[in-house]
């Protein structure tokens, strides 16, 4: 029974596997491709270049390193595709130079973010995005450089292990995990420990009495009325729920990823699989917590769902048969009403019968 249940076991588990992978492949698609739509037909972001990039490096990585894990990779992989050498190293190229790009741009959205909200009225302290995504760019292909110094992929009879985790950076490895986790992990941090701290600190601040405001009389409901609430709440609350969600996501897809990278190569090609595809798992967490939780965006993409689906067509019902209409409408005519026709001719021949009567008693 033992030899039956496992294999049947082991199938399910790379069947729901690979069901929540393709779920993660197409909403990293579906939801990249729709806040970029939405970006890019909304003026008026501040932030907009950011998240532009943002959602391309995911469309890209939606479009190659990760069907790669559908198709070339173990469970939950289908693992039916053989990769060659030259394709085993593009892969490992793609997929060492577009996670940091991921990690990098996330932490350049964090850092302009967090200069928007502190120094609201310096536009000197913020540097030009294009410079900003530039450098992004570079050092997201230095990093992907180094996965062309690690050792060659095994020939095609034997099954390529093309990811970084399995020997794709070779001695690499460290610096690489170093430079595209560590480092974005600290400047995500970072920036939004300040924007929590100043939502804290604006929180905390007692609201200015208003002008020409009576004093507050020394009655019992005066005095309760200050009274604080029953159930204390940190201040900033709501304004620390964005941070807190960014940093936590940060934390839970890169976080085990990083950490595998720092292992040896062995026990890190064990864990390859559910490592990597919680990473992937980023791309399609992007569009929602850096997408849906901003209001302008969130209205934009309501104008956008109003004008593309079709509009019910409106019931013309006459007003006449309602009774409140209709008796509103009459009292509104017995209230002010209007001239008559017989009453504007009576008006004209009466002013030449008073002129005709006034002529002889000037004569």
């Amino acid at each position: 029974m033992a030899n039956t249940t496992g294999p049947n076991t082991s199938e399910v588990a790379g069947s729901v596997g690979l069901i929540l992978a393709a779920i993660v492949e197409a909403a990293a698609l579906l939801g990249n491709g729709a806040l970029l739509v939405v970006v890019l037909r909304t003026p008026g972001l501040r932030d907009a270049l950011y998240l532009v990039h943002l959602c391309v490096v995911d469309l890209l990585a939606a479009a190659s390193i990760m069907p790669l894990g559908l198709l070339a990779a173990p469970p939950p992989g289908l693992g039916r595709v053989r990769l060659g050498p030259a394709p085993c190293r593009a892969a490992r190229f793609l997929s060492a130079a577009l996670l940091p790009a991921c990690t990098l741009g996330v932490a350049a959205l964090g850092l302009a973010r967090y200069r928007l909200i502190v120094h609201p009225l310096r536009p000197g302290a913020r540097p030009p995005p294009g410079l900003v995504l530039t450098a992004v760019w570079a050092a997201a292909g230095l990093l992907g450089a180094l996965s062309l110094l690690g050792p060659p992929p095994a020939p095609p009879p034997a099954p390529a292990r093309c990811s970084v985790l399995a020997g794709g950076l070779g001695p690499f490895r460290p610096l690489w995990a170093l430079l595209a986790f560590a480092l974005p992990a600290l400047l995500l941090l970072g920036a939004y420990s300040g924007i929590f701290l100043v939502a804290r600190r604006a929180a905390l601040r007692p609201p200015r009495p208003a002008r020409g405001s009576r004093p507050r009389s020394d009655s019992l409901d005066s005095r309760l009325s200050i009274l604080p609430p029953l159930r204390p709440r940190l201040p900033g609350g709501k304004a620390a729920l964005a941070p807190a969600l960014a940093v936590g996501q940060f934390a839970a897809c890169w976080l085990p990823y990083g950490c595998a990278c720092l292992a040896p190569a062995a026990q890190a090609a064990l864990a390859e699989a559910p490592v990597t595809w919680v990473a992937y798992s980023a791309f399609a967490a992007h569009p929602f917590l850096y997408g849906l939780l901003q209001r302008p965006v969130r209205r934009a993409l309501g104008r956008l769902a109003r004008q593309a689906l079709p509009r019910p067509p409106r019931a013309c019902t006459p007003r006449a048969w309602h009774l409140p209409a209709l008796l509103q409408h009459l009292q509104g005519r017995s209230e002010s009403p209007a001239l008559g026709p017989s009453e504007a001719p009576e008006q004209a021949p009466d002013l030449p019968r008073r002129q005709s009567l006034s002529m002889p008693g000037a004569t």
